[in-house]
């Protein structure tokens, strides 16, 4: 067995990490201050990258940069983005930019210079089990070290009082096409992976992207742009009605507030399950610059007389899908609102089908008796990210970004991630290392008017009023 250096392989940590993505590296960020706190993360790849697949030239993320690792939670912290311009000695440049959402490949490159300057970070650890070990009272975790090339290199365990768990999510394939991703020949791909194959796919006759969401919408205009006009050959297919614009109203982005996380943990589990479907275009919809950058592209192709050779098409789902020999494909697709049906001949295939939260149960089967679960056989979590677990387990297992079921629309959101972290810190400390807000929302999403209350400090002080002739 190994240990990681300079940490005591008989004295239990205070906290382990599984997986290093946005989520856990905010976790990571703010707990290095807390000296008497001692931690450590482990991620099974080699490096941290964000969506590499997605780094599309222009693309940006959809919250502002204030929405970066630890501002919302601490704005004073050394890991700020602000912080990284300023070692980079970019202030100005990002002052006269006048930029409130920065490009995907930006918040990417900060997010690594956070995770090569924290130590505790364990890249090439791949965690294979927790268990809950009763008799000394912490979890035990087992890992794999795995050189360079994710080859098994030496063993290891780590104890731990408290886990906390973010794997994130990984990329979804509808069943239909499954069969067709890894068949070699005509390439069908998930946007996950679009940069590695963009070249094939550009060269490809015939290009369908399937999927109404921002990935989808960041394929299908980066492949017009890179098509000759008239010659485009482009179709882009969804399921949803229409490809609709995301919720950004001021009130509407509230729904992203610590207040609407709170109101949604309290609510009963079917009324949570209903609104986490029905609210799929605050969180599942296209940014609206991309929207008009597609219809301006579009346009700029008929200036000539012409139209492109595209077709965009909502409202249809994928049936059946299969190969033409070695070289096509042929879509089989259904009209959701017409019924009708027809089929589509293609060269190449984007997936931009979305990402499902990783399952927890092989990484967690050895805590699989202590888990409480809802009417739906899901993990259930308390207000504070724990799993509600067996009272005999006295450490916690805290989730990130994989509590969509019982918080909401906000789970996997990256302005949620300094609140959610600093909340962790401080049930795990017992402590308030980070000072969090009483409220965060000007709407009052329930009829308990505790919600709607106005905190003490920010209370305006009671005048004398004034007596007419004094």
């Amino acid at each position: 067995m190994t240990h990681p250096p300079g940490h005591d392989p008989a004295a239990p940590r205070d906290l382990v990490g599984i997986g290093i993505g946005p989520c856990n590296l905010s976790l990571a960020a703010l707990a290095h201050p807390l000296t008497g706190l001692d931690t450590v993360f482990y991620e099974q790849r080699p490096r941290f990258d964000w969506h590499p697949g997605m780094l599309i030239e222009g693309a940006t993320i959809q919250v502002p940069y204030l929405a970066d690792l630890v501002t919302l939670a601490d704005p004073t912290s050394p890991w700020t983005f602000l912080n990284y311009l300023r070692t980079r000695e970019r202030l100005f440049p990002f002052y006269f930019a006048e930029r409130f959402h920065i490009q995907r490949a930006e918040y990417d490159a900060y997010c690594r210079w956070v995770a090569q300057s924290l130590p505790g970070l364990r890249f090439c650890h791949q965690v294979d089990a927790v268990r809950w070990n009763p008799e000394r009272d912490v979890f035990e975790v087992d890992y794999t070290q795995l050189d360079a090339h994710g080859e098994a290199e030496a063993l290891g365990r780590t104890h731990t009082r408290h886990v906390v768990l973010g794997i994130g999510t990984a990329p979804h394939v509808p069943d239909p096409l499954r069969p067709l991703v890894d068949t070699p020949g005509v390439p069908v791909v998930h946007a996950a992976d679009y940069l590695d194959h963009r070249d094939s796919i550009l060269a490809a006759g015939h290009v369908t992207v399937v999927g109404s969401g921002q990935s989808g919408a960041e394929v299908f205009l980066d492949l017009l742009r890179h098509r000759p006009a008239g010659r485009e050959k482009l179709h882009w297919i969804g399921r949803t009605e229409a490809f609709a614009p995301m919720e950004y109203s001021r009130l509407g982005l509230e729904h992203f507030t610590p207040d609407y996380t709170r109101y949604f943990h309290a609510l009963a589990e079917p009324v949570r399950d209903r609104l986490t479907t029905a609210q799929w275009q605050l969180h599942k919809g296209i940014d609206a610059d991309t929207l008009a950058a597609i219809h301006d592209e579009l346009y700029r192709r008929t200036l000539d007389g012409g139209w492109p050779d595209t077709v965009l098409t909502p409202g249809v789902r994928v049936r059946t899908a299969g190969r033409i020999a070695t070289t096509r494909i042929e879509l089989h697709l259904e009209h959701l609102q017409q019924g009708s049906r027809t089929r589509l001949t293609t060269d190449a295939v984007v997936l931009a089908t979305g990402y499902r939260q990783r399952p927890l149960d092989t990484l967690l089967a050895g805590l699989d008796p202590y888990i409480r679960r809802d009417n739906s056989e899901r993990p259930r979590v308390d207000e504070e990210f724990r799993l509600v677990l067996d009272p005999s387990v006295t450490g916690s297992v805290y989730v990130q970004n994989a509590e969509l079921h019982t918080h909401g629309v906000g789970a996997p959101d990256l302005g949620l991630a300094a609140w959610r972290s600093a909340t962790i810190l401080n049930s795990l400390t017992g402590e308030e290392p980070y000072p969090l807000p009483q409220r965060t929302a000007f709407t009052t999403f329930g009829l308990d008017p505790t919600t709607a209350h106005v905190p003490q400090a920010r209370r305006p002080k009671r005048l004398t009023p004034l007596i007419e002739g004094r």
